[in-house]
């Protein structure tokens, strides 16, 4: 993150010192640069600009309202995989024209959204989809624009909870069963087959993947002889969580994409959310108690499981810095946990770590992506304040969850 940064001892996000942003906040909370949300987005678009791409962002790695307001004035769409998120990112202004809807399970009732609000795309992923597009269509009287997700079984090499493309993955159609289900969508006539889609993992670290997933995609639309207004290359562009990994370079795929565009004559739709908004926030949490153990000491934070999921779900790594430097360390091993009733409620082990003390605080580095979406009430703990700095000015784009509520809820 370019906007953060040690001042003396003490750690600033864009203008402001987060010990003074701690004087009026209760932690855990979380906090993003605003600043940093655009120069990303912007990268993202200007490296891909000879294609002139739609950008759809992938609200499912964010949707707060804020953040979905802040990218739609910059020119994003939205990719989006539920009635929730399709509401929410027309509710933040986005065109339905710039909306994309995926996943694998939509209900009737969430597919009647999309084609009442005319959105720009529904990406099928099963016969069954479309054939349930099409009736209810034609029960509406529309022709709705789809694409069809198809599933180039490419390896990512990423986690294995977070492929998509492979042929052991739920997502998309096969190759040999969308050939065989072309004559049926064909034969629909409240659907229009505009788009092909592919999505193939996320956190993806390597253009190899990508320039295997362009030659599948190209083979097969020559080969069947489609005519395409879109080709939806999904996401998955990976940022680099420790200092060994280097963030995915683009600028190489940018001219293959460019390339396989003007040859197919169609328009390229990308779905980025984590190459976004992933380095754009901290999670600050204060020291609650340290533990001896028998072969390392815990420092046991206020944040949990349930504000931040990733470690738990993904043995995440993120790097867990201290608000104010210290050149003492701390001797042996730590291990950072949190309050949460599961061993899995854990963030990171460190050796050599600068010195820390009960009552203190930290920041678990590049929390934007899969942060605050994937939080939730367990152990009945209410859902965490969201902050926006913007330079020297901070503002609440979601405050803390009232806890009374809660219980009555």
């Amino acid at each position: 993150m370019q906007n953060l940064r040690y001042v003396g001892k003490n750690l600033f996000i864009e203008k402001l010192s987060i010990k003074n942003i701690l004087k009026k906040n209760k932690t855990p909370f979380y906090i993003y640069s605003e600043n940093q949300i655009g120069f990303n987005f912007l990268k993202f678009a200007n490296t891909f600009k000879k294609s002139n791409p739609l950008i759809c962002f992938a609200a499912k790695s964010n949707s707060n309202l804020n953040i979905l307001r802040i990218l739609g004035k910059l020119g994003a769409g939205a990719d989006v995989v539920s009635g929730g998120e399709l509401l929410k990112a027309l509710k933040a202004g986005i065109k339905p024209k710039k909306i994309v809807f995926s996943g694998v399970g939509k209900t009737e009732e969430e597919l009647k959204i999309a084609i009442s609000k005319k959105i720009l795309l529904i990406n099928c992923e099963s016969e069954s989809e479309a054939k349930l597009i099409n009736n209810l269509a034609k029960k509406l009287r529309k022709k709705v624009s789809i694409g069809f997700r198809l599933n180039p079984n490419v390896d990512a090499k990423t986690h294995k909870n977070i492929s998509t493309g492979k042929a052991e993955n739920k997502f998309g159609l096969s190759i040999k069963n969308f050939k065989i289900f072309l004559k049926t969508i064909r034969s629909f006539k409240n659907i229009s087959l505009d788009a092909l889609s592919v999505h193939i993992g996320s956190q993806i670290l390597n253009d190899a993947p990508f320039r295997k997933t362009l030659n599948v995609m190209s083979k097969l639309i020559k080969e069947l002889k489609l005519n395409l207004k879109y080709v939806d290359l999904g996401g998955g562009f990976g940022i680099n969580y420790t200092d060994k990994e280097k963030p995915i370079n683009l600028n190489k795929y940018s001219k293959l994409v460019h390339n396989f565009s003007k040859k197919l004559n169609c328009r390229i739709i990308f779905e980025p959310g984590r190459s976004i908004i992933g380095n754009t926030s901290l999670l600050i949490s204060k020291i609650q108690f340290i533990k001896k153990g028998t072969n390392k000491n815990f420092i046991i934070l206020d944040a949990g499981m349930n504000d931040f999921m990733r470690p738990a779900l993904y043995e995440a790594f993120h790097k867990i810095i201290p608000i104010s430097k210290n050149s003492s360390r701390m001797r042996g091993k730590i291990e950072f946990v949190g309050p949460i009733c599961e061993s899995t409620c854990k963030f990171g082990v460190y050796k050599n770590y600068p010195k820390i003390n009960e009552n203190e605080f930290v920041a678990i580095t590049n929390v934007g992506a899969y942060g605050s979406s994937l939080s939730s009430n367990y152990n009945t703990r209410p859902l965490i304040a969201e902050i926006l700095i913007n330079k020297n000015k901070l503002r609440y784009i979601r405050k803390k969850q009232n806890l009374q509520k809660l219980i009555n809820s």
